[in-house]
Order: C-alpha cells, then sequence, then structure tokens
C-alpha cells in the first residue's frame, strides 16, 4: 500500500495550514480522515481531502439530512442517516441531536423516521438540531399495536388502538415518497 493510504482517525493536517475537505473532520486541532482512502493535500486552496472510490457520504454544517432513530437516551437521540439533501447515502453515518431543551416527553422513538439539521462537527461526531417547524419526526407507526397514525396537533393517534403519542412532529408529517418503503 502506498505512504499516501491513510485509514479513518488518522492524522492528515494541522488545521493551521490545511481545512478538512472532502471525507474528512476538524477535530479541534488536527485534520483527520474519516474513510480509508488516499491522501489529498490542496496547496492552493489549502485543504486537506480524501479520495475514496466510493465516496463516503458526511453531511457538512447546515445540510438537512433524513433519518432513522437508532437510539433514543435521556437527552439526546442517535440518528443512522439515509438521506443528505434529499439524495440518497449508503455510508451509515450517524449523528447525534440533542433533546434536552425541548419540552415533549418523547421526542422521537426508536426506527421513526425524522429529519434534522446538521449543526456542527465536533471530535468525530456529527450534531444535529431538530427545533426547527420542518424538523422532527416524518413517518412513526403506533408503539402499541403498530398500526398507522394520524397526527393531532403535537401528538399522534392511533387509527386502530385510539393510544395518543406525544412527538416532535415535523410540519412535512405524512407527506414524502419514503412512507410507501417503509410499509
Amino acid at each position: 500500500m502506498s505512504e499516501n493510504y491513510v485509514f479513518p482517525g488518522e492524522k492528515i493536517a494541522s488545521i493551521e495550514e490545511y481545512e478538512a475537505g472532502f471525507n474528512t473532520f476538524d477535530d479541534g486541532d488536527m485534520v483527520r480522515a474519516a474513510t480509508v482512502g488516499e491522501k489529498d493535500i490542496d496547496k492552493e486552496n489549502r485543504t486537506a481531502s480524501i479520495k475514496h472510490p466510493k465516496m463516503l457520504s458526511i453531511p457538512k454544517v447546515g445540510d438537512i439530512i433524513i433519518g432513522t432513530v437508532a437510539a433514543v437516551m435521556s437527552s439526546m437521540i442517535a440518528v443512522s442517516i439515509d438521506y443528505i439533501n434529499g439524495k440518497p447515502t449508503t455510508s451509515k453515518v450517524e449523528c447525534v441531536c440533542s433533546t434536552r431543551n425541548l419540552r415533549i416527553r418523547n421526542v422521537a422513538l426508536t426506527n421513526d423516521i425524522v429529519t434534522l439539521k446538521i449543526i456542527s462537527h465536533l471530535n468525530g461526531t456529527i450534531h444535529a438540531a431538530i427545533n426547527e417547524p420542518n424538523l422532527g419526526v416524518l413517518f412513526t407507526k403506533c408503539r402499541k399495536c403498530g398500526g398507522k397514525v394520524v397526527p393531532m396537533r403535537d401528538a399522534i393517534k392511533c387509527t386502530e388502538c385510539a393510544w395518543i403519542d406525544e412527538r416532535k412532529l415535523s410540519s412535512n408529517f405524512g407527506n414524502g415518497d419514503f412512507v410507501n418503503l417503509r410499509e
């Protein structure tokens, strides 16, 4: 293997010299590789990137993502990213979203499909927000019986067992082609 090949987490350059480019991240001190690939240092534009035969999709700050909730913790959710700005991705990168400041008990549950906005990359972790009206749960099922649900203000109601549950619903709840893929 060539000296130019790097592995995830490997140091590529100092942030004083270069900015993080494609398939890299800034850990606050160094630019590090986010994937296996070949180092590409652009001295003219002062960026450090990784060339990968299959481009790994890592969302940038400000990107809107759609993903599946992988884990729910007391003050955050972990989301497996499926779409970045409407384009499908197969990288299965995850992001975390803080739910601490929301006054909803169940912001989202495992396997819900949510839309989030990327707010930062910090210490190798992608952070997202869910606090805007168009962000939140896009698709879910009843957690009691698995039936279809309909929105009711800031909650959902099951059409089969009438269970009512709180969720942070997106203004686009129930709209979109991805609903057909999940049923």
